[in-house]
């Protein structure tokens, strides 16, 4: 998109069109440190499928308990998506994200550092705060600053640091796994996080608040200086403050389209069962034997999951979000009910590798790409963050549930778990095909006229 000070016309009627312009130097330093958020969210909930063996050992846990025990932070998360879309909007999404990274450092050294089980619920539960937020507020902001023909890269790019936090979450606990470190090997685990949390909060001082949230707030001359920094054109967001002040309150007779939207795209995302599969994806692979370690085996889900997304990436802004959902969720059916089979020894057991790979195939440029994307481009400027809440705190919701129930369920039956995950992708099908518009290249100004056809 052209910047605002240089004599380029072309497409200044049309601002959906792709843009020739390279990416300004802040708008990339601020899309790549919101996307950060996403690198600390992936490490911090994958990273607890290497110690549930050491927690379950240290603290005396069944199964029950250890499901409780992992979605302890997943409450958390509820917990903080929920509720930061208020100060979100009021303060700036920025500003918030600060606050949020604070609190990760502190609870990264706090489960390290536990001494006993209640204080780990405790940090968990507040870590889950820190990553619950900012899986609203970060790509809430990346989708404020992106050109309308770009946005669903950018906001991607989230996802892709969620994807690679969680590889390098893997990676992580093989390498501290093979240190021979004993009884504190977990803690080391979890507490290594704490380093790139320091960064983050670093770098959150370093880039602007969005303009459009300055816009919305009044704050003209900031905006445009923040403006011409990012490349935006000043008419794109000035639309904003021409929309109807009835804007400034969520509500369901108003909002009802994006509501419904970022709930369902968000509970489907968690129906897939991949939080489930991150979590307990050691014990799975212990379930199914193999010759192959269960970290090694973790680590190729994650690599696949990585490259994919990245495929999701380039494709996300050219075929649209409703192409990949469908996609996705016909090959996820299909990929869910092999793993299943297998390990209810209908099919071979040594068909479980290959079949979660080709699930992440088809999962991470499905709904890992789009999530964040639908769920920060729905709703009106106004009541973004508001918005976005509602999808991001469906997603930890029911993310809690299952992780809590899985460990349960998986214990009765290793395979009835799968099957039950293929159903809701074949569910997601049908709903998507019938009630999911695309928004692919559709301006942020223009999207609520356009969810209304």
């Amino acid at each position: 998109m052209p910047c605002p000070t240089r004599r380029n016309t072309r497409n200044s009627r049309h601002d959906d069109r792709p843009s020739k312009a390279r990416p300004s130097s802040v708008l990339i330093a601020s899309v790549a440190t919101a996307a950060l958020a996403g690198l600390l969210f992936g490490f911090d909930t994958a990273v607890i499928a290497g110690v549930t063996g050491a927690l379950k050992a240290k603290f005396a846990l069944s199964e029950a308990w250890l499901g409780f025990t992992v979605s302890s932070a997943l409450w958390g998360t509820l917990i903080g998506a929920l509720f930061v879309g208020m100060p979100g909007d009021r303060y700036g999404s920025r500003n918030v994200l600060r606050m949020l990274a604070f609190l990760y450092v502190v609870t990264a050294l706090g489960c390290a550092l536990a001494w006993n089980w209640h204080s780990f619920l405790g940090f968990r539960f507040i870590n889950g705060i820190a990553i619950g937020g900012s899986s609203v507020l970060a790509p809430a902001y990346i989708a404020e600053l992106a050109p309308p023909a770009q946005r669903g890269k950018m906001v991607g790019g989230f996802q892709f640091a969620v994807i690679l936090g969680i590889l390098l979450a893997y990676v992580s606990n093989a390498i501290i796994g093979s240190l021979g470190l004993g009884d504190v090997e977990w803690r080391w685990k979890l507490g290594i996080v704490a380093a790139p949390s320091l960064v983050f909060f670093a770098l959150l001082f370093r880039i602007p608040n969005s303009p459009r949230w300055l816009l919305a707030k009044g704050r003209d001359a900031e905006a445009k200086d923040v403006l011409a920094m990012v490349g935006m054109s000043p008419d794109i967001a000035r639309r904003e403050l021409n929309a109807p002040k009835g804007d400034a309150k969520l509500s369901w007779s108003r909002h009802r389209k994006p509501i419904t939207l970022a709930f369902l795209v968000a509970m489907f995302n968690q129906f897939s069962g991949i939080n489930a599969f991150l979590y307990y994806l050691n014990d799975i692979f212990k379930a199914s034997g193999g010759s192959l370690s269960p970290d090694l085996q973790a680590v190729m889900i994650g690599v696949a999951n990585m490259v994919f997304t990245l495929l999701g990436m380039l494709l996300i802004d050219r075929i649209g979000r409703r192409t990949l959902l469908l996609w996705g969720s016909a090959g996820m059916t299909a990929a869910l009910t092999v793993g299943g089979l297998a390990l209810l020894g209908v099919l071979p057991s040594w068909l479980l590798l290959p079949s979660l790979i080709v699930f992440i195939m088809f999962f991470a440029p499905g709904s890992g790409a789009v999530i964040w994307v639908y769920i920060s481009e729905v709703f009106p400027q106004n009541v973004r963050a508001r918005g976005s809440s509602i999808g991001s705190s469906s997603h930890w919701g029911w993310n809690a549930v299952i992780a809590q129930v899985f460990p349960i369920a998986a214990a009765w039956s290793a395979g009835v778990p799968f099957l039950f995950f293929a159903a809701m992708m074949a569910v997601q099908f049908v709903t998507v095909f019938f009630y999911f518009p695309e928004t692919k290249g559709v301006p942020l100004e223009d999207m609520d006229a356009h969810l209304a056809r």
